[in-house]
């Protein structure tokens, strides 16, 4: 019997939690499930991927937290058998309305981060950490992105283990060639440019910054250009930070892609200086279209991503030195890049669409972990 779905999440703006919900949407095997999407707000640049024969419900609310009653009336309209929550911040919402829909419908919840970041407040520790813990033990089953946010869940919230299953993000599909060899339409990227990219929203964990002054530390050696993707509430101040550090000329921030890929294909190297993660789909991106990687050794994605010294390197989270001194020797010799971007493909394979669509699946219907392909 092929199961109604119900997908919730707030909208679908550029983050990584977002492009995965397109991504599980696109490829639910519709023979299983018949899915139906939620939002808080239908808005955001990746509305226009949403597959046709997905229902997108607009709950209208003017805040997440205000969504509950839209939802309520969400689930009672669709009668669910699953319903499936893609985002930490509306997992508490759909434990609620779940409840107060009186739906037997089986809930199935999604982190993607770490339940405390030293980006939260004393104060929304303090209330979101017990509130996690009193509504996440109401649900199904948490599906987690990697295994370090399945520990952290474990242990901040002392969910059974039983209760929680890591599922790897599904990245790498069988486009992935294509969107990369798409043109891109940017002077820097001309064939032999040395060109850095980032990609990642710009907001205070992923700490920019520290890549800005390692960034200055690698233009002292070496005559390279940065490019930005993604877009976020600190873009202002953070060209302000670029232009007061005499940078403007090298650093470019591009917005929102739909595809990266095709930036990532023909950069050099990609560097990310975030100061948490949960299973930075990125950098799975990067190694997929062959292009090493630097990135800050953060809780928790990167090390389950990158193999140092193999297809790229860690470094300690804030440290800029560090992140310098490994992107300059990638460009001191191209020979160690080239073979780290030969392996990188191979790194990547672990991320494929059908190995975590499989997983997907069977977290859905209930079915147990050690089926999985």
């Amino acid at each position: 019997m092929v199961k109604k779905l119900l997908v919730f999440r707030p909208s679908l703006g550029d983050g990584g939690a977002d492009r995965v919900t397109i991504t599980v949407l696109r490829h639910l095997d519709r023979t299983r499930f018949a899915p139906t999407l939620a939002l808080v707000r239908a808005t955001g640049q990746l509305m226009d991927q949403v597959p046709r024969d997905v229902r997108v419900i607009d709950l209208h609310a003017r805040r997440l937290a205000l969504s509950v009653p839209a939802l309520v009336r969400a689930i009672r309209e669709v009668q669910p058998d699953v319903i499936f929550s893609t985002s930490g911040g509306g997992n508490a919402i759909a434990v609620v309305a779940r409840m107060l829909a009186r739906s037997r419908a089986r809930l199935v919840l999604s982190e993607r981060n770490a339940v405390i970041r030293d980006t939260f407040s004393r104060r929304r520790i303090a209330l979101e950490v017990p509130l996690k813990r009193f509504t996440y033990r109401r649900a199904d089953l948490v599906t987690a992105v990697s295994d370090g946010v399945a520990r952290d869940l474990v242990e901040r919230l002392a969910l059974p283990d039983a209760m929680v299953r890591t599922v790897w993000n599904p990245v790498v599909g069988d486009d992935f060639g294509a969107q990369a060899h798409e043109p891109v339409d940017h002077p820097w990227f001309a064939p032999g440019a040395r060109v850095l990219v980032a990609c990642g929203r710009l907001v205070a964990q992923k700490d920019y910054p520290t890549m800005f002054a390692a960034f200055a530390e690698i233009r002292r050696r070496h005559d390279v250009k940065l490019a930005i993707l993604g877009d976020g509430a600190l873009r202002d101040a953070l060209a302000a930070q670029v232009r007061d550090m005499g940078l403007a000329d090298a650093i470019a921030f591009l917005g929102f892609d739909p595809n990266p890929m095709k930036y990532m294909a023909r950069a050099y190297a990609f560097v990310q200086s975030s100061r948490a993660e949960g299973l930075p789909g990125t950098l799975i991106q990067s190694l997929a279209v062959g292009t090493p990687v630097v990135a800050t050794d953060c809780d928790f994605g990167p090390r389950e991503v990158i193999r140092p010294g193999v297809d790229g390197w860690l470094v300690p989270v804030g440290d800029a030195s560090a992140l310098a001194r490994r992107v300059i020797e990638l460009l001191d010799d191209p020979a160690l890049r080239d073979r780290l971007a030969g392996e990188a493909k191979r790194g990547a394979a672990r991320f494929e669409v059908k190995r975590s669509m499989a997983r997907y699946e069977r977290a859905l219907a209930g079915e147990p972990e050690e089926a999985a392909a």
